[in-house]
């Protein structure tokens, strides 16, 4: 870690999981001496996302690069604005403008892009079928780990999906973000169309929408780059 870096990492899951798919990237990052924190967000709603995740954030002892996968790139989109965040880093993730939800960008798909098996809802929560989880999610996770991951999903508010940003923190702060090229969930084009309306500094890899899980080292790598 070069000695001007920032120290502190914040990570923030997306839908569907919980923080521990950062053990990977959480590893790497620790072995070279950074300071990470993970955010177990609810994911009930985009309001209770931001709090726990500025609850993580109060708590760093200087400058942060903010991490969202997924979903979670709403809620760094919005909590990203908190004193202490420097850098956002976008892991095949959302980055809406103002008035933007994963509700509002998922609507339009482009022309044969693959349609995540999400399900009709469930008292107000949603889940992907389970059956179609690792093709969509994990495509390049160990099928056991892909299998256990679909199992023990966490329900994903409606109210989560449908929250919309603000102001979104990446007009004001850097941005860097790391396209999945093989992701089932958010189509690349999407996601490269979101990178350049922010700005960011953008990278590409190989894998699914889980990369994060099945290839830390690139995810890692993003992020040591977000620090200097």
């Amino acid at each position: 870690m070069n000695t001007n870096s920032i120290r502190n990492v914040v990570l923030v899951h997306g839908g569907f999981v919980d923080g521990s798919g950062w053990e990977g990237v959480s590893n790497l990052l620790t072995r070279k001496g950074y300071q990470v924190s993970i955010v177990q967000n609810p994911t009930n709603t985009l309001a209770a996302d931001v709090a726990a995740t500025n609850q993580v954030l109060d708590e760093q002892d200087g400058d942060v690069v903010l991490v969202g996968h997924s979903y979670g790139g709403v809620v760094i989109t919005e909590a990203g604005r908190h004193p202490k965040v420097k850098r956002l880093v976008y892991i095949t993730a959302f980055a809406p403008d103002a008035g933007e939800s994963v509700a509002s960008l998922i609507a339009n798909p482009p022309p044969g892009a693959p349609t995540p098996p999400i399900l009709p809802p469930k008292n107000g929560f949603l889940f992907l079928d389970k059956a179609k989880f690792a093709a969509s999610f994990a495509g390049d996770v160990a099928p056991e780990k892909a299998d256990f991951m679909a199992r023990s999903q966490v329900p994903w508010g409606v109210e989560a999906l449908q929250g919309a940003a603000t102001a979104p923190a990446w007009k004001t702060k850097p941005s860097f973000y790391l396209v999945a090229t093989e992701d089932g969930m958010i189509p690349p084009p999407a996601q490269r169309m979101m990178a350049q309306r922010a700005g960011a500094t953008v990278r590409e890899a190989a894998g699914s929408h889980a990369i994060y899980v099945s290839k830390p080292e690139p995810v890692a790598d993003i992020i040591e780059a977000a620090a200097v």
